[in-house]
């Protein structure tokens, strides 16, 4: 409830405008982008998980198309978020790695000349906001506010405490472009504040960007000295699974925290209803990338299952990821998507229903998924490359290469006959092999034309 009040408190300090009577009719629809934090594929109930309690997710699974072919490109939190908004690969918008403490502190980090979503948006008449996290650069004329969101409340980093909202040692929450403290579990917060702005934006169309930070994990960048790294959760939630409040087991807390995730994505569904908006709005889950298994980074509690790996590798289990749209009467209720698709669609698809006009002269490696989404059409991807640090990966169809670096060969692999990645049959299927890492070759070559220049790394000795 103190979060609530503290939000509600905000409102005016967020720039509102209107009332909280509900929107009249819109040609344009409403677009909700729910951005979720290392969310496995088999982390949640609707895509098999028999042990976690998410029946919001569930049910919005239900009421949509449930994707289980989709892919993010990149299997990091600031590549993956800079694809997504830009709808360009990383190594074409200019941010292809993960970026560091100083860096998304004072960094520019995704190039300034890079176009993303909510300018297009914007242009189309649309309102803009962002709750959450940023984690793409945070120097002046980096920050949100200043790249399309009218409104913005969130952290600038990788991740925080849930709790005490740290970083580093910093306190890294801010209100537009100025540090503001607020008290509150941070997947309240942003739920909180998503829901605020829809009860009170009704004379035009809106679109709210919800990067959760959940259910990332908890590591000593962002604990006190002496404070044990655990997933961070109200008791609450573990007591919904018959567990003590205090409950010190890792795979509890982490399902524990999933449902915390699914109770504050309910309240914003919940928002739109309430609103009389449910009907207007194209709503989107996507996780930015799957689970890191690594116990060092997540403490090995999450699923990618039944996929191989899991982020920061370009295996099944790191790119393919959880994926639910929902949009009454445009996509049909309880399908499952099975096509190639990816998070570098979503903004063809935000431009194709606001009518919004993509950007003179830029290349764009997104399409339009609604077809497919509305199972009128098969994936409009020829093919898919994944990319992130030393690693690369392309898939064609069925068919699938993947290495570390450029020093070791290819595997290749038969995704309907092997989806997780068990059996290499580079050896016997060689031409399969050099037919598509001519085609990775020719990728390479493209990413170049109308790349952006990466930013500089700015100084500091923080790591």
């Amino acid at each position: 409830m103190k979060t609530r009040i503290t939000l509600a408190a905000l409102a005016v300090l967020l720039n509102a405008a209107g009332g909280f009577a509900a929107s009249p009719t819109q040609a344009k629809p409403n677009i909700l982008l729910i951005y979720v934090d290392n969310v496995g594929y088999g982390d949640l109930g609707c895509y098999g998980n028999t042990a976690v309690k998410t029946p919001r997710i569930d049910r919005l699974a239900r009421e949509g198309v449930r994707c289980t072919g989709f892919y993010v490109v990149a299997s990091s939190c600031t590549p993956s978020r800079g694809a997504i908004l830009t709808g360009r690969y990383p190594l074409r918008n200019g941010l292809a790695h993960q970026l560091v403490t100083t860096e998304n502190w004072t960094g520019i980090g995704l190039p300034h000349r890079e176009r993303i979503l909510p300018q297009y948006l914007k242009d189309a008449g649309y309102r803009t906001a962002c709750f959450g996290k940023w984690n793409i650069g945070f120097a002046p004329g980096s920050r949100p506010t200043e790249r399309g969101f009218d409104e913005f409340l969130g952290f600038r980093s990788g991740n925080i405490h849930y709790f005490k909202h740290t970083y580093h040692g910093e306190y890294d929450m801010f209100l537009g472009t100025e540090r503001h403290h607020v008290e509150g579990y941070s997947t309240d917060i942003f739920a909180d504040a998503a829901s605020e702005f829809i009860r009170r934006t009704a004379a035009e169309p809106w679109f709210v960007y919800l990067p959760f930070n959940a259910p990332h994990y908890v590591s000593t960048v962002n604990t006190a000295p002496g404070e044990k790294p655990e997933w961070h959760v109200p008791g609450k939630h573990l007591e919904r699974y018959g567990w003590p409040a205090d409950d010190p087991t890792e795979k509890h807390r982490y399902l524990a925290l999933l449902t915390a995730l699914d109770d504050a994505v309910g309240r914003v569904l919940d928002t739109l209803d309430q609103a009389g908006r449910r009907e207007n709005t194209l709503v989107m889950f996507i996780s930015d990338m799957g689970a890191i298994l690594r116990p060092t980074h997540g403490l090995g509690v999450a699923s990618n299952g039944p996929f191989r790996d899991g982020a920061p590798s370009v295996y099944e289990g790191g790119v393919r990821v959880p994926a639910i749209f929902r949009w009454p009467g445009k996509i049909k209720p309880g399908a499952e998507s099975k096509e190639m698709l990816s998070h570098l669609d979503v903004l063809p698809l935000c431009l194709a229903v606001s009518g919004a006009s993509p950007f003179k002269d830029r290349v764009l490696d997104g399409r339009n998924p609604l077809p497919a989404l509305a199972g009128e059409a098969k994936s409009p991807h020829e093919r898919l490359v994944f990319n992130y640090g030393p690693a690369s990966g392309l898939r064609e169809g069925f068919l699938k290469i993947v290495r570390a670096s450029a020093k070791k060969p290819w595997e290749l692999y038969d995704l309907a006959q092997d989806p997780a990645e068990s059996r290499n049959l580079a050896a016997e299927r060689a031409s399969d092999v050099a037919r598509l890492d001519a085609a990775f070759q020719d990728w390479l070559a493209d990413v170049k034309r109308d790349a952006s220049e990466p930013a500089p790394h700015p100084a500091g000795p923080k790591k």
